[in-house]
């Protein structure tokens, strides 16, 4: 490390990866249900279990971001964080309102709206914790140098925490609800964020592969633009059956449709970089989840996305099995694999020791990654035949939910193996490291205990 403050990440990203863990615990027992529809059902209804799985991968993510830039912020603005203990008591702000609101939904406390089921006081911690966070990184980055990675993540940091806003507007009418309410969902997670998705890996590339950062940033303002400009319209695919002017119906699925653009921009900004640069990095590990980041989220949120985002595709298939399948690809690509990359190649240098654990961290990539490759198609096929039962044929609910037990087998298999890869992974983060041992240092070693 360049900089003595960048240790701030190291407990962002363990209270990051600890709520990882409980996020696939919660999606196993709710995987766990849809095989075994009275699995806990005294115990812990399925909503809860649902509310805490999309809630906790949330809650990781930003924390991630969080720990992202408090690691990468010296570095681009080269200067210290402008205040550490600030970050820690926004950490520890952060980490407490997801945890009350973690254990209150268990009691059946929350506010009913999806993805925004926290009671009022945790949203005012929650965005308290924010405004201190982006006080400490605007600060270190206003006394700095300004370059394009810290200028469009801050950008995408700031306009994330001026769209939570929308999320303490609770009208009464359900179609205005819907309407703002995706101005939160929606404009999350395929506006804003993937700001802060290109200005991350832009980062990566820019240390692991020796590439000129001029040609770096020229391809993030590309990026950045498109999302931007297919990502804000591209909302109003979400409008279709929720009471909105008709109009939305051609604007939601030309601009959802362009939204494809800016992730194959990301995967061919990945390896070209990767092909342009030295392909010589030690951190064999992070530069695998670097390059799969943009290639499974492109399938994910783009393929996957455009299959079912036209107004009359999406008129059969809305709310069905495939929206399952496009989410977890999405998310998994886009966003989790960018925080387990950043954690990869972060994490030696906050333990200050080399490169370590390589084999059993790419075991964990590529455990995962096929695993949820399999959920998606699986989950797919359940979508497919579900909409032409339900949708088409008009068969009850249940019954065609009947229909889709080894679908739901599937998908549990599926993520039991993603536990698995998971598992595998958090021992190379935090598990015992073996030191380096220099070339030729064995037979020196060999040679002095015979001695």
């Amino acid at each position: 490390m360049k900089y003595e403050t960048q240790r701030v990440a190291l407990p962002f990203f363990m209270v990051a990866m600890a709520l990882f863990a409980l996020q696939i615990v919660f999606g196993l027992l709710a995987a766990t249900v849809y095989a075994w529809p009275t699995f806990m059902a005294e115990l812990m209804p399925f909503n809860i279990m649902r509310v805490s799985h999309t809630n906790l991968l949330i809650v990781w993510l930003l924390i991630g971001f969080m720990g992202s830039t408090y690691y990468l912020m010296p570095e681009e603005a080269e200067r210290e964080i402008h205040s550490p203990g600030l970050a820690y008591l926004q950490l520890a702000i952060f980490a407490f309102a997801g945890a009350a609101a973690l254990v209150g939904y268990q009691f059946g406390i929350h506010e009913g709206r999806e993805f925004l089921e926290q009671p009022f006081w945790v949203k005012v911690l929650i965005t308290l914790s924010f405004l201190m966070f982006l006080f400490n990184t605007s600060m270190t980055l206003a006394k700095g140098r300004k370059t394009a990675i810290n200028l469009v993540l801050m950008l995408g940091l700031w306009l994330a925490a001026v769209f939570w806003l929308f999320a303490f507007y609770n009208p009464t009418n359900l179609a205005v609800d819907k309407l703002y309410w995706w101005w939160v969902v929606h404009l999350w997670v395929e506006g804003v964020w993937e700001l802060i998705m290109a200005s991350l890996l832009g980062y990566l590339l820019i240390k692991m592969t020796g590439v000129d950062r001029e040609v770096i940033e020229k391809w993030l303002y590309v990026i950045v633009g498109l999302s931007l400009f297919s990502g804000l319209l591209g909302t109003g695919h979400h409008y279709y059956w929720i009471g909105a002017p008709s109009y939305w119906q051609p604007i939601g699925s030309i601009f959802s449709t362009l939204e494809v653009i800016p992730f194959f921009a990301m995967v061919v900004f990945a390896f070209t970089m990767f092909w342009k640069g030295s392909r010589n990095h030690p951190n064999k590990a992070a530069m695998l989840w670097a390059l799969g980041c943009p290639t499974i989220a492109f399938f994910g949120a783009g393929v996957w996305g455009f299959m079912h985002t036209l107004s009359f595709i999406n008129y059969y298939s809305h709310g069905t099995q495939v929206t399952a399948a496009h989410g977890h690809l999405a998310f998994y690509g886009a966003y989790v694999m960018l925080m387990l990359g950043i954690i990869s190649f972060a994490m030696p240098a906050l333990r200050r020791v080399q490169p370590y654990n390589q084999v059993l961290n790419m075991w964990g990539f590529w455990i995962m990654t096929s695993a949820m490759c399999f959920m998606t198609f699986t989950l797919t096929f359940a979508g497919v035949v579900q909409t032409h039962l339900q949708r088409v044929l008009g068969m009850n609910y249940m019954e065609v939910q009947s229909q889709l037990g080894l679908f739901y087998v599937m998908r549990l298999g599926a993520g039991v193996a993603v536990a698995g890869g998971a598992v595998m992974l958090l021992y190379a983060f935090f598990g015992p490291t073996r030191e380096q041992v220099p070339a030729g240092g064995t037979q020196l070693t060999a040679g002095a205990e015979r001695l």
